[in-house]
């Protein structure tokens, strides 16, 4: 069987991605391609890579557009997705990869983004450790899925093992992040100028303020935290693409490095896209660019008592698209690997 399939957003950065995955999955056929002023130009013209979808034209986003498919993508800007999903039919798989539906609570959804609060979705991270499972089982057979935030799965699934098995500490959690522009989308911002970027690293979302910490504190609850403490910094560096997330807790008094790499692997066997490194490894970011894998590294530092994970992923494959898609493929009842690669590209 054969779904069809409508990308709003489809100039974007996700939206091309998405493209770009589904025009070689082999259960989905691309029909309607939408955005917003871009709309009546030729998606080529935006997405000049995807030559195989040369035929389509982009269409204005609306619930008339989108209606009549089997599956909806949504890579809009948050606050953008919650009002049109809510007017497309219930039968209708719809994937947002904006932020409107992961928060579950509208407290911590009216502290950092603010605006009409609509809910949460199914969370599209299925290797996630949730109460003793995997959030794979929670997208089985849903029709509303909330793919994540890239640095929010990213911290996330490097910490939760340690949360589910109860060898860190709750309180105390630092992750300082290396990400590449092409996360915030093509707004036109100084910021994310090449002059800018390029031969500088910089920080931003100093002090408490980004977006994904109440992301990530709700996904380590959900593994079994109970009132989750993060300092969460992201450093924007000159890589078009790529997340490499450093993340730290205190270790649980008596906690070897043995039990630390044995309860990673343990969480992630089995897992095709969310791969632990042998001990005393740690993966670049460069390792996983193209690809929807996710790679971990894990040490114990002695001496501060303290847990030190690295965790590498694509933001755009593995961060948004591939997860969005993967998810998907579950909800849809389909091989979950279907469309999807664990190969990255180099150099």
């Amino acid at each position: 069987m054969t779904f069809s399939v409508a990308v709003a957003g489809a100039s974007g950065y996700a939206g091309g991605e998405l493209l770009r995955i589904l025009a070689g999955h082999p259960g989905f056929e691309i029909r309607t391609v939408t955005a917003h002023q871009n709309a009546g130009q030729p998606l080529v013209a935006h997405q000049p890579h995807l030559r195989s979808l040369s035929h389509l034209t982009l269409v204005d986003t609306s619930v008339e557009n989108l209606a009549g498919h089997d599956v909806v993508f949504l890579a809009l800007p948050h606050g953008m997705s919650g009002e049109i999903a809510s007017h497309l039919p219930a039968e209708t798989l719809v994937v947002d990869c904006g932020a409107d539906h992961r928060l579950e609570s509208p407290e911590s959804w009216a502290a950092f983004y603010g605006g009409e609060y609509f809910g949460a979705w199914s969370y599209g991270v299925p290797e996630l450790p949730v109460d003793g499972g995997k959030q794979r089982e929670r997208l089985v057979g849903t029709t509303r899925i909330a793919a994540p935030g890239c640095n929010a799965s990213a911290v996330s699934l490097a910490l939760a093992p340690g949360i589910a098995a109860g060898l860190i500490e709750e309180e105390d959690i630092v992750a300082v992040l290396a990400v590449g522009p092409s996360g915030a989308g093509k707004s036109l911002k100084t910021m994310y100028l090449a002059s800018e970027i390029l031969g500088s690293a910089n920080p931003y979302a100093v002090g408490g303020t980004h977006r994904h910490i109440p992301e990530i504190q709700q996904n380590l609850r959900n593994a079994g935290a109970t009132h989750p403490t993060l300092s969460f910094t992201p450093v924007l560096v000159p890589m078009s693409r790529g997340v490499l997330a450093t993340s730290t807790a205190r270790l649980k008094p008596g906690v070897t490095a043995t039990q630390v790499q044995e309860a990673w692997e343990a969480a992630y066997a089995g897992e095709n896209f969310v791969q632990v490194l042998p001990a005393g490894t740690v993966p670049r970011s460069a390792d996983v660019l193209g690809s929807n894998t996710a790679l971990i590294g894990v040490a114990v530092d002695a001496e501060a008592g303290r847990l030190v994970t690295v965790l590498a992923l694509d933001n755009l494959y593995k961060g948004t698209a591939g997860a969005a898609i993967q998810s998907a493929n579950i909800a849809l009842g389909l091989e979950e690997t279907a469309g999807l690669t664990v190969n990255g590209v180099a150099p």
